[in-house]
Protein backbone atom coordinates (compact mmCIF):
# COMPACT_ATOMS: atom_id res chain seq x y z
CA UNK A 1 0.00 0.00 0.00
CA UNK A 2 1.50 3.85 -0.79
CA UNK A 3 1.52 5.62 2.12
CA UNK A 4 0.02 8.83 2.19
CA UNK A 5 3.48 10.46 3.13
CA UNK A 6 4.70 9.79 0.06
CA UNK A 7 2.10 10.21 -1.45
CA UNK A 8 2.13 13.71 -0.42
CA UNK A 9 5.96 14.31 -1.57
CA UNK A 10 4.34 14.48 -4.82
CA UNK A 11 1.06 16.05 -4.29
CA UNK A 12 0.63 18.26 -7.06
CA UNK A 13 -2.08 21.28 -7.58
CA UNK A 14 -5.71 21.34 -8.59
CA UNK A 15 -6.80 20.81 -12.10
CA UNK A 16 -8.07 23.18 -14.25
CA UNK A 17 -11.94 23.61 -14.63
CA UNK A 18 -13.49 20.56 -16.34
CA UNK A 19 -9.83 18.79 -16.96
CA UNK A 20 -10.04 15.33 -15.88
CA UNK A 21 -7.72 14.05 -13.30
CA UNK A 22 -4.43 12.51 -14.88
CA UNK A 23 -1.39 10.97 -12.96
CA UNK A 24 1.54 13.72 -12.62
CA UNK A 25 4.73 12.55 -15.60
CA UNK A 26 7.37 13.45 -17.03
CA UNK A 27 7.04 16.34 -19.51
CA UNK A 28 4.53 18.02 -16.90
CA UNK A 29 5.02 21.57 -16.11
CA UNK A 30 6.45 22.82 -12.79
CA UNK A 31 5.32 25.06 -9.92
CA UNK A 32 8.25 26.93 -8.73
CA UNK A 33 9.15 24.46 -5.77
CA UNK A 34 9.92 21.61 -9.14
CA UNK A 35 6.37 19.49 -8.56
CA UNK A 36 3.98 19.02 -11.24
CA UNK A 37 1.20 20.82 -11.64
CA UNK A 38 -1.07 18.04 -12.61
CA UNK A 39 -2.62 15.99 -9.89
CA UNK A 40 -1.90 12.71 -8.72
CA UNK A 41 -3.98 9.95 -8.99
CA UNK A 42 -3.02 7.03 -6.32
CA UNK A 43 -5.36 3.93 -6.99
CA UNK A 44 -6.65 2.94 -3.28
CA UNK A 45 -6.09 0.10 -1.59
CA UNK A 46 -9.37 -1.18 -1.54
CA UNK A 47 -10.82 0.31 -5.19
CA UNK A 48 -11.43 3.84 -6.43
CA UNK A 49 -8.76 6.72 -6.88
CA UNK A 50 -7.29 8.94 -4.67
CA UNK A 51 -6.43 12.47 -6.41
CA UNK A 52 -4.22 15.37 -3.58
CA UNK A 53 -4.62 18.66 -4.59
CA UNK A 54 -2.41 21.43 -4.02
CA UNK A 55 -5.13 23.66 -3.68
CA UNK A 56 -8.81 23.37 -3.99
CA UNK A 57 -10.50 23.08 -7.59
CA UNK A 58 -13.31 26.04 -7.74
CA UNK A 59 -14.97 23.87 -10.10
CA UNK A 60 -15.66 21.67 -8.19
CA UNK A 61 -17.47 23.94 -5.11
CA UNK A 62 -20.88 25.33 -5.16
CA UNK A 63 -20.62 26.12 -1.63
CA UNK A 64 -20.62 29.91 -0.55
CA UNK A 65 -20.11 30.98 2.81
CA UNK A 66 -23.11 32.85 4.08
CA UNK A 67 -24.72 34.14 6.87
CA UNK A 68 -27.85 31.87 5.79
CA UNK A 69 -25.56 29.17 6.49
CA UNK A 70 -24.09 30.25 9.42
CA UNK A 71 -27.61 30.51 11.18
CA UNK A 72 -28.65 27.37 10.27
CA UNK A 73 -25.28 25.26 10.92
CA UNK A 74 -24.68 28.03 14.80
CA UNK A 75 -21.68 29.74 14.91
CA UNK A 76 -18.82 26.99 15.80
CA UNK A 77 -19.96 24.68 13.23
CA UNK A 78 -19.41 27.56 10.83
CA UNK A 79 -16.00 28.06 12.06
CA UNK A 80 -15.35 24.37 11.12
CA UNK A 81 -17.13 23.77 7.58
CA UNK A 82 -16.11 27.59 6.20
CA UNK A 83 -13.19 28.59 8.08
CA UNK A 84 -11.31 25.80 8.48
CA UNK A 85 -11.44 25.24 12.60
CA UNK A 86 -11.20 21.90 14.25
CA UNK A 87 -13.29 21.40 17.02
CA UNK A 88 -12.12 19.73 21.11
CA UNK A 89 -11.54 15.88 20.72
CA UNK A 90 -13.97 14.52 23.13
CA UNK A 91 -15.78 17.06 22.92
CA UNK A 92 -18.17 16.80 19.85
CA UNK A 93 -21.21 14.82 18.92
CA UNK A 94 -20.16 11.52 16.85
CA UNK A 95 -16.83 10.83 18.53
CA UNK A 96 -18.79 7.93 20.59
CA UNK A 97 -22.05 7.56 18.23
CA UNK A 98 -22.02 3.63 17.98
CA UNK A 99 -25.68 4.26 16.21
CA UNK A 100 -25.85 2.59 12.83
CA UNK A 101 -26.73 4.77 9.94
CA UNK A 102 -24.82 7.42 7.65
CA UNK A 103 -23.18 10.25 8.42
CA UNK A 104 -23.80 13.26 5.60
CA UNK A 105 -22.19 16.64 4.58
CA UNK A 106 -24.04 18.87 6.99
CA UNK A 107 -24.72 21.69 4.48
CA UNK A 108 -26.10 19.66 1.64
CA UNK A 109 -26.75 16.66 3.06
CA UNK A 110 -24.39 14.72 0.70
CA UNK A 111 -23.84 11.27 2.05
CA UNK A 112 -20.19 10.60 2.98
CA UNK A 113 -19.63 8.17 5.73
CA UNK A 114 -21.66 5.14 7.01
CA UNK A 115 -21.34 3.87 10.68
CA UNK A 116 -20.15 0.49 9.49
CA UNK A 117 -17.17 1.98 8.80
CA UNK A 118 -16.47 4.03 11.74
CA UNK A 119 -13.96 2.95 14.45
CA UNK A 120 -12.66 4.35 17.66
CA UNK A 121 -9.47 5.72 16.70
CA UNK A 122 -8.77 6.95 19.95
CA UNK A 123 -8.66 10.30 18.97
CA UNK A 124 -11.97 11.90 20.54
CA UNK A 125 -12.92 12.73 16.26
CA UNK A 126 -15.42 10.70 14.40
CA UNK A 127 -12.98 8.13 12.42
CA UNK A 128 -13.44 6.29 9.41
CA UNK A 129 -11.30 3.88 7.52
CA UNK A 130 -13.27 4.74 4.20
CA UNK A 131 -15.67 6.98 2.99
CA UNK A 132 -19.12 5.75 0.77
CA UNK A 133 -17.68 7.17 -2.36
CA UNK A 134 -14.00 8.52 -2.91
CA UNK A 135 -15.74 11.04 -5.69
CA UNK A 136 -17.59 12.69 -2.85
CA UNK A 137 -14.56 14.20 -1.43
CA UNK A 138 -11.95 16.67 -2.50
CA UNK A 139 -8.20 15.65 -0.99
CA UNK A 140 -6.49 18.89 -0.88
CA UNK A 141 -2.71 19.74 0.48
CA UNK A 142 -2.46 21.52 3.93
CA UNK A 143 0.99 22.86 4.60
CA UNK A 144 -0.92 24.94 7.73
CA UNK A 145 0.73 24.98 11.18
CA UNK A 146 3.91 23.82 9.89
CA UNK A 147 2.74 20.62 9.25
CA UNK A 148 1.97 18.58 5.74
CA UNK A 149 -0.88 17.03 5.78
CA UNK A 150 -4.11 16.01 3.60
CA UNK A 151 -6.83 18.02 4.07
CA UNK A 152 -10.75 16.56 3.26
CA UNK A 153 -13.23 18.88 1.91
CA UNK A 154 -16.93 17.91 0.40
CA UNK A 155 -16.71 17.81 -3.17
CA UNK A 156 -20.50 19.07 -3.06
CA UNK A 157 -20.08 22.00 -0.77
CA UNK A 158 -16.46 22.86 -0.27
CA UNK A 159 -17.33 22.41 3.63
CA UNK A 160 -13.95 21.52 5.48
CA UNK A 161 -14.76 17.82 6.69
CA UNK A 162 -11.25 17.13 8.64
CA UNK A 163 -7.63 15.30 7.68
CA UNK A 164 -6.82 11.88 6.01
CA UNK A 165 -4.01 9.86 7.83
CA UNK A 166 -2.28 6.58 7.17
CA UNK A 167 -2.55 5.13 10.52
CA UNK A 168 -6.27 4.12 9.99
CA UNK A 169 -6.86 0.05 10.35
CA UNK A 170 -7.13 -2.86 7.42
CA UNK A 171 -8.31 -3.04 4.62
CA UNK A 172 -7.16 0.89 3.66
CA UNK A 173 -4.79 1.54 6.52
CA UNK A 174 -6.38 5.32 6.31
CA UNK A 175 -7.32 6.71 9.11
CA UNK A 176 -10.24 9.84 7.95
CA UNK A 177 -10.17 11.93 10.80
CA UNK A 178 -13.96 14.02 10.57
CA UNK A 179 -15.21 17.25 12.33
CA UNK A 180 -18.56 16.19 13.51
CA UNK A 181 -19.35 19.67 13.37
CA UNK A 182 -19.06 18.72 9.50
CA UNK A 183 -21.91 16.14 9.81
CA UNK A 184 -24.82 15.04 10.40
CA UNK A 185 -25.84 11.71 11.50
CA UNK A 186 -29.07 10.16 9.96
CA UNK A 187 -30.05 6.90 11.95
CA UNK A 188 -30.51 3.27 10.12
CA UNK A 189 -34.36 3.48 10.73
CA UNK A 190 -34.87 7.04 9.30
CA UNK A 191 -32.86 6.29 5.60
CA UNK A 192 -35.62 5.55 4.00
CA UNK A 193 -38.03 8.35 5.53
CA UNK A 194 -34.85 10.74 4.51
CA UNK A 195 -34.40 9.90 0.89
CA UNK A 196 -31.52 7.02 0.78
CA UNK A 197 -33.64 3.56 0.27
CA UNK A 198 -30.39 2.00 -1.21
CA UNK A 199 -28.11 2.84 1.68
CA UNK A 200 -31.07 1.61 4.40
CA UNK A 201 -30.23 -1.39 2.28
CA UNK A 202 -26.21 -1.30 3.45
CA UNK A 203 -27.81 -2.39 6.85
CA UNK A 204 -29.60 -5.17 6.13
Amino acid sequence: MIGLAAILSLAASSCLSKEPDVPAGPGTAANQDGRDLQPLSVTAPNGGTLVIKKAADPSNICFVPSEDVRARLGDDAYAVVAQGATEPPFQNAYWNNHAQGIYVDAVDGTPLFTSKEKYDSGTGWPSFWTPISQDSLELVEDLSYGMRRIEVRSKSTGAHLGHVFDDGPAPTGLRYCMNSASLRFIPREDLAQQGFPELAKLFE
